[in-house]
Formats: structure tokens, sequence, C-alpha cells
């Protein structure tokens, strides 16, 4: 400790100092060493050098920004959004996007040796012929600047500050014509957003789904209060300004929360929800729905997963964390039967509807938790040939290895949005199956986050 206790560590605050990248983090930061510790840095890609300020100081490690680049990386780009490193959405919008794709694979690969102990071939990672404009589902809040002007965005990293955008290029391009005219229309007819700090105002967020096989969006406006005055007009004039739109749902939130979406929900226009094609099924998608935000991927990524399962038709399945049913029901064209579980109720009712509408009458839902689920199975002999797993960032409850190691299906298809929780899982289920294939793809373009499919045989 230095003089009054303070660290020598913490000397180094605003100490600017010139570092180079020889890696990344999980999640995209560039790594910086000084002093023997590393420094991570938004923005600064591999291989290039810069004089970084040190802005956060750890005993283990510090955070830093860039200051002035020295060195640039053949693969730095001129990213479209002027605001991208402001924003935070957006870790890669100034990396090439065949180096964004290398990055995704290797964060895979490492994670799978580092935290599961495998070394096992990952393949190539399937990208995008587009990788901008894929997001079906855009929810901005809204609020004033300092010049009381009603602006759109999305918060600064760790903040609730708005960073104003007018173009979001991840998002639905029709989405951004629509939250310009709301912002409009709003200043015409005299209605407040709503201001956190003083608990006044109406509009809290703006929600938009769209749908890539029908010509349908859905609008929802995420109120601080369940009527207002000049709702009526506002309706009126979206109608108007944006004939585009087939539904408008009005979601009220009246909690001081984080979460979006309130409870109560009043359709103002239209049926109250909108409907999607993944493959040969059609989804119908309310505002509370769970949805894939890519649909361009995440056909791609389950039929990856069916093709790699090698079903034959004569298959019972099980598909644990099953949603509102999409990968079961991808499923149920290639066996004989699939019970699908799910803990959530609203999504296993928006699952039998979805299969219903689909006419598939080879799958089964349970509004369950899959661990005592899994473990009625057993006891009850059900013979199961396969199971699918597409669980939450958290991965799979340690209790729900160890009963998917007690049931002993010949083939796991493990699908996974967080690499390590996927690698930390693999390691348990190493003990009895062999991984077979490893495939990362990109649902999210221009982030760090990737998708990979895992096929595990048993042993």
């Amino acid at each position: 400790m230095g003089r009054f206790g303070q660290s020598v560590a913490q000397t180094n605050m605003n100490k600017e100092i010139q570092g180079f990248c020889h890696d990344y983090t999980h999640d995209g930061q560039g790594i910086v060493r000084y002093e023997g510790k590393p420094i991570f840095v938004d923005g600064l890609f591999l291989n290039e050098e810069a004089i970084v300020e040190i802005t956060y100081v750890r005993p283990d490690y510090s955070y830093g920004k860039i200051k002035k680049l020295i060195k640039l990386s053949p693969d730095r780009i001129t990213p479209r959004c002027p605001v991208a490193t402001a924003c935070g959405g957006c870790q890669f919008q100034a990396l090439a996007y065949p180096a964004q794709l290398q990055f995704k694979k290797r964060k895979v690969e490492e994670a799978l040796r580092k935290i599961g102990g495998l070394s096992v071939k990952v393949d190539e990672v399937v990208g995008m012929d587009n990788p901008y404009f894929y997001r079906n589902k855009t929810q901005m809040p809204i609020g004033l600047d300092n010049k009381k002007r009603i602006i759109s965005g999305f918060y600064r990293k760790n903040t609730h500050a708005i960073v104003p955008i007018d173009t979001c290029y991840i998002e639905d391009e029709r989405a951004n014509g629509i939250i310009k005219k709301i912002k409009l229309l709003m200043k015409e007819h005299k209605i407040e957003p709503y201001q956190e700090d003083e608990r006044f105002g109406v509009i809290r967020h703006v929600l938009i789904k769209t749908s890539k096989a029908y010509d349908e969006i859905m609008l929802v406006l995420v109120t601080n209060a369940d009527s207002f005055p000049g709702r009526g007009n506002l309706v009126n004039g979206i109608k108007k300004e944006c004939p585009e739109i087939t539904t408008i749902v009005q979601n009220i939130n009246t909690r001081s929360t984080n979460v979006i979406l309130g409870e109560k929900e009043n359709i103002l226009f239209g049926k109250g929800f909108i409907k999607d094609k993944l493959g040969d099924f059609v989804f119908n998608i309310s505002s509370k729905s769970f949805y894939q935000v890519n649909p361009v991927q995440t056909e791609k990524m389950y039929n990856i997963a069916i093709e790699k399962a090698g079903f034959k038709g004569t298959e019972t399945i099980i598909d644990a964390y099953c949603g509102v049913g999409t990968i079961g029901l991808f499923a149920s064209r290639h066996v004989k039967e699939v019970y699908a579980v799910d803990i959530v109720k609203e999504a296993i009712d928006d699952a039998k509807r979805n299969a219903r509408n689909n006419n598939v009458n080879n799958i089964k839902f349970y509004a369950q938790d899959a661990v005592p689920f899994i473990k009625d199975v057993i006891s009850e002999k059900l013979p199961v040939d396969a199971v699918i797993v597409d669980p939450p960032r958290k991965g799979l409850e340690e209790e729900f290895v160890k009963s998917l190691l007690d049931l002993k299906p010949n083939k796991i298809i493990y699908i996974s949005c967080e690499p390590a929780t996927l690698a930390r899982d693999l390691k348990m289920l190493s003990t009895k199956y062999d991984v077979k294939s490893v495939t990362p793809v990109d649902m999210f373009p221009q982030t760090f986050h990737v998708e990979t499919i895992v096929l595990l045989f048993l042993k």
C-alpha cells in the first residue's frame, strides 16, 4: 500500500500507456498487457497498437479506452453506424466480417479447450450473406435530450443515458422509419416520453416486431399509464403514416424496473399478433412471445441440427427448453414422436397453438421443469433415442445434466448461445458421450455473440 492507504495499482488511474493488442476477451475487448497485468480495451482489435488511457483499476486487471491508434489492423473498416462505439450494442462494426467470424470460431475453440478440457475440431462459422438489418425485433427507449427534444436509441454501456439513434444497422430497416414517425406524432400530439428520474411522462419504450415471410408488422407502445390524453390521435396518426403496421398493442408498465414489458396489455388495432415462417412452419408471434431475432440464420441452424442428427423417422425424442416449439416442430417431420418441455406456461400455450396451426400431431408439450420431467421419463422407462437441448445463456442445470447421463439417449443435440456454459456442460457430458461435431452459427453479426450446434453420441 502507498501513503494514506492508496494501493500502488490505483496510481495507474488515468495513466496513458502505449500497448499492443495480443488477444481478445470473450466479449470482444482487446487485451493489452502493462506491468504484467491485462488491460481490457473496447474497440481495439488483434495486432493493433494504441495509446490507451487506463480508466478503471482492479488488483488483477484494468479497463482502458483508446486515445490514439498507432498501428491499425488490416481488418479495421469504417463502421456504417456513426455512434457504433458510443452505443455499445455492436462491438464489431469496425471489424471486417470475415475477421468477426474468425473471432467467433476461436472463441468457441478456446472455451471448449480451457473450460471443457476438450480438444475437438470446430467447423467454420456459418455466416450471413448480408450481416446487416437482420433483427426482426427492435426495442428502443424513448426519452428527452438536454434541449427537451424527443429521442430514441439505446442505453450507453453501463448507464441509463440514451444514445440517440436514427438508423440502427442491425435492426429491420422498416423499424427505423416507423420510430422516426412515432417521435414526430408524439411531438404533434404533445405526448411526453417517460422520464425515469422524475417518474413523469407516458411512452417508455417502442417495441417493433417484423415478419420476414409476410407483410406484417407489430407495434407495441410501452406506456406508464393505462389511458392517456391523445392516445386515439396517436393511434390514428400511426395508422395513417405507417400503413405497413398491421397491429398495434399497448403494454402498460407502471413499475420502476429495468424490465421492459408489463403484465397488462390493450390491443389498439389489428389482431394483436403477427405471423412468420421458418421452413415450412408458420408461427404466431405476440408481444411477449419468444422468437429468434434472426430468422434467416435460425432456419439454417435448425436445418444443420436436424441434418447432423441423422434421424431415420423411427425415433422418439425429447425437446428440452422448447420455448414456443420451433426446433421441436422442425424435428417432428423427421422422427416418430417428440416430447417437448418448458417451464414457462405461456411458451407452452404458444407451442401448442403453433403445433395445431401447422397440423403437427406427433408432438406433445408439457409445462414443467425439465429435471423432474426427465426423471419421470426414466422412472417410467420410456424409450428415448435423442434429446435436443437449447438452454438460455446460463446453460444446463447440473441436476439436468446428471439426469441426462442417467437417461443415456443415443444422441444429444446441444444448441448453445454461450460457449463458456456450453464447454462447462460438455465437460460433464463427455464422461459418457463423444463430441462428434461442433458448428458455430453467426446469429448476431456485428456483436461478440455466437450460437453453436454440438452433436454428441453415446460412447
